[in-house]
């Protein structure tokens, strides 16, 4: 009986695999929920009632307006084993975790969500003043496991992607980073095997060039720069690590903590370049 029951279940989920749709399911329920939002769009805007005011009877709806679009692409690693499994945990309810698009280790594009609605990707973050990441931004996983190198398909598809975002929604070159930027003390994503001077080449973040002749001021501030590129620098450590993953990835495991002197000049270099 035990045997039976496994083989029914092995068969189901085989099926489900070799299925035209097999998100059909849970395609209905992104659906449903998607004419629910819907709905309290069209909704008439409420009467704010104030004491000792008399409300209208009329309502004036403004003719200037349009859909809020993000303004930030937030870029994850998957930290799984498997595009395939990360999609099934973007459509489980009871995971919580969600994401805009899901580029797969062969380069093909997964777009789970539409990039005007709100996913849950950034979780408790922080950037800058922001601090509300997941109502500006578009989130994107890359299907790798946080320890090996990102091929050059997938890369190539990223690419193709973060233009398409870029220009259709005016994004700013410094506003393309990562999940470890923005939740130093939790994640680490994408990994320092990450090519973030590529992107920044291509674009998509900013970079630095040579900073051999660059002298830092002697009152420069490690914590107040990067409290200024946009780190939370509550834990200096973990913010300092994130920065060296991100611009100095073949010394982000050494001295952590420490940024070093040319460490600060690439820093002072970052600078320069904000906005």
């Amino acid at each position: 009986m035990v045997q039976r029951c496994f083989w029914l279940a092995a068969t189901a989920v085989l099926l489900a695999a070799c299925s035209p749709q097999p998100y059909k399911q849970t395609n209905k329920v992104y659906t449903r929920q998607a004419k629910q939002l819907a709905s309290v769009v069209r909704q008439q805007p409420d009467v704010i009632r104030v004491d000792s005011v008399a409300a209208t009877s009329w309502w004036a709806g403004t003719v200037n307006f349009n859909l809020r679009k993000p303004n930030y692409v937030i870029i994850h690693h998957t930290a799984q084993q498997s595009c395939a499994q990360t999609l099934r945990t973007f459509t489980l309810e009871r995971t919580q975790v969600s994401a805009h698009y899901v580029i797969c280790e062969d380069g093909t594009i997964h777009h789970m969500l539409n990039d005007y609605l709100r996913a849950w990707h950034g979780g408790v973050s922080r950037w800058g003043s922001l601090t509300d990441i997941n109502s500006a931004s578009i989130g994107i996983e890359l299907d790798n496991d946080g320890y090996e190198p990102f091929g050059d398909r997938q890369i190539r598809s990223l690419l193709v992607l973060l233009d398409t975002l870029k220009h259709r929604y005016n994004v700013p070159a410094s506003n393309f980073i990562g999940h470890g930027d923005i939740a130093p003390r939790r994640k680490n994503d994408p990994s320092a095997k990450f090519p973030w001077q590529l992107l920044a080449e291509k674009g998509f973040g900013i970079w630095y060039g040579d900073t051999t002749s660059i002298q830092v001021p002697d009152y420069f501030s490690t914590v107040q720069g990067l409290r200024l590129v946009g780190y939370d620098t509550r834990d200096t450590t973990v913010a300092i690590q994130a920065f060296k993953r991100h611009f100095t990835p073949a010394d982000s495991l050494s001295a952590p903590g420490s940024l070093g002197e040319s460490g600060r000049k690439i820093l002072y270099s970052i600078l320069q370049q904000q906005p």
